[in-house]
């Protein structure tokens, strides 16, 4: 069967309930990072204004650890699972309940150090959620239809990127109910996702026994071994880095580098991500069927990556908030059509059937963790090179390096 014949294909019917429910799921953990990350900025500003980029910068980073060990972690754990509820869905939701009750206990946090516990249990459950729901793909998807599932996701997740800080800019006034409002929400998304789309009972398969060595083992996959996986990690590291550092310190930069004044920037930061919203929507719908089609992945994500670049060169061609606004619409343009493709080659490099959900784990510590090192990150910059013109120069270099990082995969065209 041809690429172009297979777009077409009817969905079978036992596959419908997870692309009707996946977009939604997909979207919890970015929901909850998008809204937690801005009210942190808020947050460490109230508390400490003189301080604030040194405090986002430490609280991102500790939170940083508890990312990168949750993934992997629960990937480990999902794929030695056997419940009649299958294998995934049991450590969604308990992902799921660990990030929304830390997300309301971060609105009641009173200091600096209150708020970044809090965060980092926030980053710990919904990364911890997102490492079996990434195992859905390449447990239940065919080949076949994976850019077209990798779309429905890549739209859950950039909308939610994108709606979580304006979702959250309507409770600045009340940071606590704003956490528990989003907190319900996203609770109740995932209970519907595990109640609504069923999965095999697995008591019966064979189950590896869990141990510390294998648990270790999950952090490494030799790049020797299986280079396409390396490069696949790279390229997601680098890109989902790029697009991170650019969103991290919007609030801070339209303070400090364009000139807004405090209560006019806290309205227009999620703002700026509305802006990227119809090119997101365009280029995310486009991109994965066209690359189902033409049976090609990689000009895609090539392509995504050169736009993020040009992108990042417009604020510091134009530092005005219409410069912001252009540079908001080509971000969404480039990474909507990365995200879009992203999956489906991903799902294509993995180095072992028997361990998708723990290798998952592994790779999707390059799309949560630069969300979470982003703003530690952009901090260290504007503090060594005394402004924020340098985080745009570095968005230009990594996202660059991202876009060419996926080019020696071999496996996926």
């Amino acid at each position: 069967m041809k690429m172009g014949q297979q777009t077409k294909e009817k969905l079978p019917r036992e596959l419908r309930p997870l692309f009707r429910f996946a977009p939604f799921v997909a979207a919890v953990p970015f929901l909850a990072f998008s809204a937690t990350n801005y009210f942190a900025a808020v947050q460490a500003q109230q508390i400490d204004d003189a301080g604030k980029v040194g405090a986002l910068a430490t609280i991102s980073a500790i939170s940083a650890f508890a990312a990168m060990l949750a993934m992997p972690l629960a990937g480990v754990l999902t794929d030695r699972t056997r419940t009649r509820f299958g294998a995934r869905r049991p450590w969604i939701l308990v992902g799921a309940v660990i990030g929304s009750v830390a997300m309301i206990t971060a609105g009641l946090a009173p200091s600096i150090a209150a708020l970044t516990i809090a965060v980092v249990f926030v980053q710990f459950g919904f990364n911890a959620m997102g490492a079996p729901f990434t195992a859905i793909l390449p447990d239940r998807v065919p080949v076949r239809f994976r850019g077209r599932y990798s779309t429905l996701v890549g739209l859950g997740t950039l909308l939610a990127g994108v709606l979580g800080g304006i979702i959250g800019s309507f409770f600045v006034k009340n940071i606590p109910l704003g956490y528990t409002s989003i907190a319900g929400a996203v609770l109740l998304l995932t209970i519907w996702f595990v109640v609504a789309v069923k999965d095999r009972d697995n008591r019966g398969e064979h189950r590896q026994p869990f141990n510390v060595l294998a648990f270790l083992k999950a952090f490494w996959v030799s790049p020797i071994k299986h280079p396409d996986f390396f490069w696949g990690f790279l390229g997601r590291f680098l890109l989902f880095g790029g697009f991170s550092l650019l969103n991290t310190y919007s609030l801070y930069i339209l303070q400090d580098y364009i000139g807004v004044p405090v209560e006019e920037s806290l309205q227009l930061a999620p703002l700026l991500g509305l802006a990227t919203l119809p090119t997101i929507l365009i280029s995310t719908a486009i991109s994965g069927p066209l690359s189902d089609r033409i049976g090609r992945r990689k000009p895609l994500v090539l392509a995504g990556g050169l736009v993020i670049a040009l992108a990042a060169l417009v604020p510091i061609l134009m530092p005005s908030v219409p410069g912001m606004i252009v540079s908001a619409v080509f971000v969404g343009l480039g990474f909507g059509t990365f995200i879009a493709v992203d999956q489906a080659l991903i799902s294509s490099v993995l180095p072992d059937k028997e361990r998708f959900g723990t290798d998952l784990g592994v790779l999707n510590i390059a799309s949560t963790l630069p969300g979470v090192i982003g703003p530690a990150v952009a901090g260290v910059i504007v503090l060594v090179f005394g402004g924020y013109l340098a985080i745009y120069v570095a968005v230009v270099v990594i996202a660059l390096l991202g876009a060419l990082a996926v080019m020696p995969i071999k496996s996926v065209r």
